[in-house]
């Protein structure tokens, strides 16, 4: 039996109270609701903001929205087929459940009782239709909690009936973050009615074919279905050519459990474990995965997330971690030629914004204490060249000594999710980047970059990528006085302190890509074919320039990868390559796009100033 906990005397309690009076109006056991709740958002409300999936209210009612999947891990704005990929029933269990209740979906989105009221109602459904009741016995709401997650494959289904069986058993208390108190007392003794569950008719999952190398402790749990889309990469013509680096900003039985949730618009296809180096694999890597929050990055891409917060720097990745990763890195490195440098291998906060409005919004994982330096060197490759004065024209690789490296960094509650920054607070931790600024002097500004800051400067807030550059990034000098180094760099000249190039090295060989005439070119954040090039039936998928970002004439950068075809997918199978061609080029902090026909490519050489080493 779950009790209202009103020891203190306050009204902090009224949620609870919500959960009882909504179990008594819909015939629910109160602990089913509690702990069907309790798995879904840990018993908290949003207010008007959804989750990162796109859930409302203490009952994870979904309604997400076209806009939502432009912006979130898909990064599908622009696409022709933005709409459908946003109108799957799991992600709009509110508009049931507001048909259920009479209620609103304003109200099933703001207001938590009435949401609670919405959930209950839409369980209660389920049960009656699967076994034409609601019966007072816990144990025989199995099936029905099963359908409550929205899985269309049976091992999802369980695999959330079984943790809500698993919290009712067990209890749980909760303070929410609005300061709400709600107790689920033990309940030891309720079983499950797990036969239930073929009653709902789900696909049987395959989770037999892993793939990671025989190093790692691997096993496979499907990820969310709509977090991304089934295809047979490379078969198909589609290439895997980049992978990405994530960190979850949870545990891994948190990002595991909120991953393989069928409401969760976004999916990875591994995920990486602190303690251990344990990997989850999610989705096959023929499939495409919504991970990085631009559909042209995720058609190319595998992503691998990790357990940890990037506010706390260094603190989760451990060396069990770096080193399953590393062979799992190898691994898909053989399996599909990617090459492992920093160019192939990124950040997420090195991904290109798929358009203007989104640029500003792309997250900033795995951050400053992620260690680039030790990751290349586990892969065998780590940053060549030499240390020394560079030359203007010249290209550097980034390569600050990480344990020396200590950045000061601000710390606000919106960059920690663990609560543990109650206010905003400048920390020193070891950093994989050096700043940037304005004029070749510590007292000049941080440079701003234009999507966060227009013309302002940039600040030392660890979320603002913006006024970074980080190890393994590659640019072309611009200018060098005394200790400081200047690079080309988001269409302006800035500045960092490199006495004797002590946080770079020479890098020769690679494509330098300047503009082909004397007006600047246009930067992108996608790579779709032109409209004309689209077959009939098939909608064409639009992309504009990043209207804040240029390459001026003058200005040069490097080409991250060889010019590669435009090109785009369909869920129905159909791919479209187009006539032509762009370069990923090193642009600011992230990766950007250029039409190869718009600039002109040169190898850079390998020159120094004299005193170089």
């Amino acid at each position: 039996m779950a009790l209202a906990d009103n020891a203190d005397g306050s009204a902090n309690a009224s949620r609870q109270r919500d959960f009882v009076s909504a179990a008594a109006e819909y015939h629910i056991p109160v602990n089913v609701l509690l702990g069907v709740a309790y798995q879904e958002s840990g018993w908290d409300a949003h207010g008007a903001t959804p989750s990162s999936d796109g859930g409302f209210g203490p009952m994870h009612l979904t309604d997400v929205t076209p806009a939502m999947m432009a912006g979130d891990g898909a990064g599908a704005a622009g696409r022709s087929d933005l709409a459908s990929l946003a109108a799957k029933p799991a992600l709009h269990t509110l508009q049931a459940a507001a048909k259920l209740t009479g209620l609103s979906a304003d109200t099933l989105r703001t207001d938590p009782a009435a949401n609670i009221r919405g959930g209950a109602a839409l369980l209660a459904s389920y049960q009656k239709q699967l076994t034409g009741g609601t019966p007072a016995d816990a144990s025989q709401w199995y099936g029905a909690v099963a359908r409550y997650s929205q899985s269309a494959q049976k091992q999802g289904a369980v695999r959330f009936a079984n943790r809500v069986f698993g919290t009712i058993r067990g209890g749980a208390t909760a303070v929410t973050h609005d300061g709400q108190r709600v107790r689920l007392d033990a309940s030891p003794s309720v079983r499950s009615a797990d036969a239930q569950v073929d009653r709902l008719h789900l696909k049987a999952s395959v989770t037999a074919g892993t793939e990671c190398p025989p190093t790692v402790d691997c096993t496979f749990v499907p990820g969310s279905p709509v977090g991304g889309q089934v295809s047979n990469r490379p078969a198909n013509g589609i290439r895997i050519d980049t992978i990405v680096i994530h960190d979850l900003e949870s545990s891994y039985d948190s990002g595991v459990n909120g991953l393989a949730d069928p409401k969760n618009s976004v999916s990875t296809h591994y995920v990486m474990r602190s303690s251990d180096g344990a990997v989850t694999q999610m989705v096959p890597t023929k499939d495409i995965a919504f991970h990085a929050g631009n559909y042209s990055t995720n058609l190319h891409s595998i992503g691998i997330e990790h357990e940890g917060y990037a506010a706390h720097g260094a603190t989760w990745y451990t060396e069990a971690q770096y080193e399953a990763t590393a062979d799992l890195v190898k691994y898909l490195s053989d399996r599909f030629g990617i090459p492992l440098d920093r160019q192939h291998i990124l950040g997420h906060d090195n991904v290109a914004g798929p358009n203007s409005t989104l640029v500003s919004s792309m997250h900033w994982d795995p951050g400053n204490g992620w260690d680039w330096d030790h990751f290349m060197d586990l892969l065998g490759h780590p940053v060549s060249g030499l240390h020394g004065l560079p030359a203007v024209g010249s290209v550097v690789t980034l390569d600050p000594p990480f344990a020396d490296n200590v950045q000061t960094v601000q710390v606000c509650p919106a960059d920690d999710p663990t609560g543990d920054t109650p206010a905003c607070t400048d920390k020193q931790q070891t950093s994989n980047f050096v700043y940037l600024r304005t004029a070749p002097d510590v007292t000049a500004p941080l440079f701003g970059d234009q999507s966060i800051h227009q013309t302002g400067a940039g600040t030392d807030r660890i979320s603002d990528w913006g006024s970074t550059a980080q190890a393994g990034q590659q640019f072309v000098v611009a200018e060098v006085q005394g200790d400081w180094t200047a690079i080309w760099y988001s269409g302006a000249k800035v500045w960092f302190y490199n006495p004797d190039g002590k946080n770079t090295k020479s890098t020769y060989g690679v494509k330098i890509i300047r503009p082909a005439g004397s007006t600047p070119v246009a930067v992108y954040g996608s790579s779709y074919p032109d409209k004309s090039e689209y077959p009939a039936g098939l909608g064409a998928s639009t992309q504009a320039p990043l209207s804040m970002y240029s390459v001026p004439a003058g200005q040069a950068y490097v080409a991250t990868q060889p010019p590669a075809a435009t090109d785009d997918y369909f869920t129905s199978g159909a791919v479209v390559i187009g006539g032509k061609k762009m370069y990923t080029v090193q642009y600011n902090h992230r990766v950007a796009l250029v039409y190869a026909d718009e600039v002109t490519a040169t190898t850079a050489i390998h020159h120094w100033e004299d005193g170089g080493s």
